[in-house]
């Protein structure tokens, strides 16, 4: 970061937060040079916080045998963080970015590790995740579901490699307290579910290194806790990492007055973080999963101990609980609002168990469900083991809401619902505190999903540091489904987590009946002295959409963007697109290449020239067609001979059709070499959804799909994830722009 960056970020401080930055800061140069000395170790400790008789009979068979699949390839040696698989995970090199092949320095004081430059340390991301130690959780599961010691020597292998190479304030991972946290809630649980095994208490309670790794992560966390505009998700994951430690492993002097401190500190930085309908604050839907798993987490720790924490952290957890249930689609998939990396607060279940209702899971046994919440299955791992730790259940206090919320005023979100037609509506704050700083510029913006499958989709967040073209795209306005005027964001960005102007939106009407038509309106100042307004109605299966943009100033042109999920494939004609995507449960997974079906593997007969269909329809949403219908360069050989699969018929026909085709190459599937590379995801010749969607006549519509210069025509999955997808972009004056968008 530049001298720019530095006082930006001073710039949204206040008074209380520079004196305290300051005052960590002589902290960090007196531990530069004299490193605090722990107590003396108890002579006997005992780990008391062991799981209840019986509890591990209650997981599900099928639940284990997803745990033990990850398990096993862990054993294996095999890994998986933010799409990049490792084959080295037997003996970890903990500095080591795989995806740009660079060290991060290891024998370096920590805070001087200059974390953000990717050209330094690699991908600080790619680093810091293994470091989190969640695997170890999965792997200590393993071992107490089966009892094979397989698993927990390769967790005690691990473990002291880590403590070895990363010696107290030594190396990135002792820079940032979230990870410090993290990484001490899961030894709390590492050493639980080891327990049994002969060597647990050898690793832990009699071990040296461990002792003093523990005090000196519980130390730094007392000490440096993130405070001011820093004091969202990371200050809950300090204070829960410090709360389960201090009562599960509370064998120093200081450990008694750390869970006190901790237990204040959760209580009221859980109640800053969350609305008081129960949405987390950042507005970043998989940060509202993170912090619920963390204090979860954090207050059963405080409950196995017997020293509770207050009703008030448990009924922002329930609030947050049903929150959760009022948002989700038919899938139990929340939004995918705001920044998202992936982060989990505990993990002891396989990858394939679905994180979401899990979480939806753990809060039915430690509240109870309501009427209106829906079916959630209980059969993963996590859920009988918290609910085990609990002094009692339900944990529900105060009233709960009687129907399922639409409209969650305070967050500004408002869920729209009709049959398997799902769209949110965002009318909130552009994020939290002054930094705001995993908000993205999407103001208005919508997501719309046809049971479950993203039609309309926010493209995700993609990437935090290192590729600043991309961090920019996937926050700006452009990137989301919304209206941009005169080429600039709704909000002014100082930074890739720093906003010095955040856009102010107002909620105009919202009508959600439970049944009928419903409506939505709002409107918001990034534009001023202009003001966007939008107004969506949702009436059955047909969405109404009006962008109207008001004020006497209004020059500039408007840029009107509609982003498709990876799953839909779009054809265009003038202003009519014609959408399609398969019905199976989930897309393909990114990077899939099935063979494509005989009949969608060619131009359809009949369609007499490249980029129509046999109908003669423009399929300007394919990649290398224009607007006009005209071949580019793009799925198309150097011969001018077309390398485009087709659909077979019009939109509503049955014919079989691919929903992604090759972008930027004319190669199907992809390669790490080529990012324009789409993949190829199948035949439609089954079962297919469709909608049509009519869109504005005054605007000048083009299409865009795997675009770079600049990005452009993207999905994020995950964290360190994207592929192509296709977006329209409407251009042209601002005036009164209906969109109407009918499902089949």
């Amino acid at each position: 970061m530049g001298p720019g960056w530095y006082l930006r970020r001073l710039s949204r401080m206040g008074p209380a937060e520079v004196v305290g930055r300051a005052r960590h800061a002589v902290v960090q140069r007196q531990w530069r040079s004299a490193l605090p000395t722990p107590p003396d170790w108890p002579a006997h400790p005992r780990f008391t916080a062991t799981l209840p008789a019986g509890v591990l009979g209650k997981v599900s068979g099928e639940a284990v045998s997803r745990l033990l699949a990850t398990a096993d390839e862990l054993l294996a040696g095999r890994a998986e963080f933010f799409g990049v698989e490792r084959t080295d995970f037997a003996a970890p090199d903990w500095f080591l970015d795989p995806k740009t092949g660079r060290r991060a320095p290891s024998d370096v004081y920590a805070f001087d590790v200059p974390y953000r430059s990717e050209d330094t340390v690699g991908d600080i991301k790619q680093i810091w995740e293994p470091s989190r130690h969640q695997h170890l959780t999965v792997l200590a599961a393993a071992y107490a579901v089966t009892g094979s010691s397989a698993y927990a020597e390769r967790v005690a292998e691990h473990l002291r490699s880590w403590w070895a190479a990363n010696p107290p304030l030594r190396g990135p991972h002792w820079v940032s307290g979230i990870e410090l946290g993290i990484r001490l809630l899961s030894w709390v649980w590492t050493r639980r579910l080891l327990d049994g095994w002969p060597g647990a208490a050898e690793l832990f309670e009699e071990n040296p290194d461990f002792q003093l790794q523990l005090w000196h992560h519980q130390n730094w966390l007392a000490t440096l806790r993130s405070h001011g505009s820093s004091a969202n998700n990371h200050v809950i994951a300090e204070d829960a990492g410090l709360l389960a430690a201090a009562c599960a492993f509370g064998w120093f002097p200081e450990s008694a007055g750390w869970r006190a401190a901790a237990t204040r500190s959760l209580d009221v930085q859980l109640g800053r973080n969350t609305f008081a309908s129960g949405l987390n604050a950042e507005l970043a839907s998989e940060y509202h999963g993170l912090v619920l798993e963390l204090g979860l987490a954090a207050a059963i720790e405080a409950d196995a101990a017997g020293t509770p924490v207050p009703d008030t952290t448990w009924d922002v957890l329930l609030r947050m609980t049903d929150a959760l249930a009022s948002i989700v689609d038919h899938r139990l998939r929340p939004p995918r609002q705001g920044d998202a990396d992936d982060g989990f607060g505990l993990i002891v279940d396989g990858t394939s168990t679905d994180r979401w209702a899990s979480l939806l899971a753990s809060g039915e046994a430690l509240f109870g469900r309501l009427d209106w919440w829906p079916p959630v299955p209980g059969d993963d791992v996590r859920t009988p083991l918290l609910a085990a730790l609990v002094s009692r259940t339900p944990r529900s206090s105060g009233v709960r809401p009687g129907r399922r919320p639409a409209h969650l005023r305070d967050a500004g979100m408002t869920i729209l619902r009709s049959g398997p037609v799902w769209v949110r509506c965002d009318g909130g704050p552009h994020g939290f505190l002054s930094i705001a700083a995993h908000a993205h510029a999407d103001a208005l913006s919508l997501e719309v999903r046809h049971d479950g499958v993203d039609v309309l989709a926010d493209p995700g967040t993609f990437c935090y540091h290192g590729e600043p073209q991309w961090r920019s795209y996937f926050r700006s306005t452009r990137g989301h489904n919304t209206l941009e005027l005169a080429g600039r964001d709704q909000s002014v960005s100082g930074g890739p987590f720093l906003w010095t102007r955040h856009a102010v939106t107002k909620v105009l009407e919202v009508h959600t009946p439970e049944e009928g038509p419903a409506r939505w309106s709002a409107a918001h100042d990034g534009y001023a002295p202009a003001v966007h307004r939008r107004t969506v109605e949702l009436d059955g299966a047909v969405l109404k959409i009006v962008d109207e943009v008001l004020g006497e100033e209004t020059s500039g042109e408007a840029r009107l963007a509609f982003h498709f999920g990876p799953a839909v494939t779009v054809m265009l004609d003038g202003t009519t697109a014609r959408l399609r995507w398969p019905a199976a449960l989930e897309p393909p997974a990114v990077g899939d290449s099935p063979a494509v079906a005989a009949e969608g593997s060619a131009v359809a007969e009949g369609a007499g020239r490249p980029g129509l269909t046999a109908d003669g329809e423009h399929m300007a949403g394919f990649p290398g067609v224009d607007g006009a219908g005209r071949a580019g360069s793009a799925g198309v050989d150097g011969a001018g001979h077309a390398n485009l699969a087709a659909a077979a018929g019009s939109a509503g026909a049955g014919g079989a059709a691919l929903s992604d085709l090759a972008a930027g190459s004319g190669r199907a599937g992809g390669s790490a070499a080529d990012p324009l590379v789409g993949r190829v995801s199948g035949s439609l010749a089954g079962a297919v959804r469709t909608a049509v969607m009519e869109l504005p006549a005054g605007l000048s519509w083009s299409v865009h799909r795997g675009e770079t210069e600049p990005p452009l025509g993207w999905y994020s999955a995950g964290f360190g994830r994207k592929e192509p997808a296709t977006t329209l972009v409407g251009s042209g004056t601002p005036g009164h722009l209906t969109t109407l968008l009918r499902f089949s």
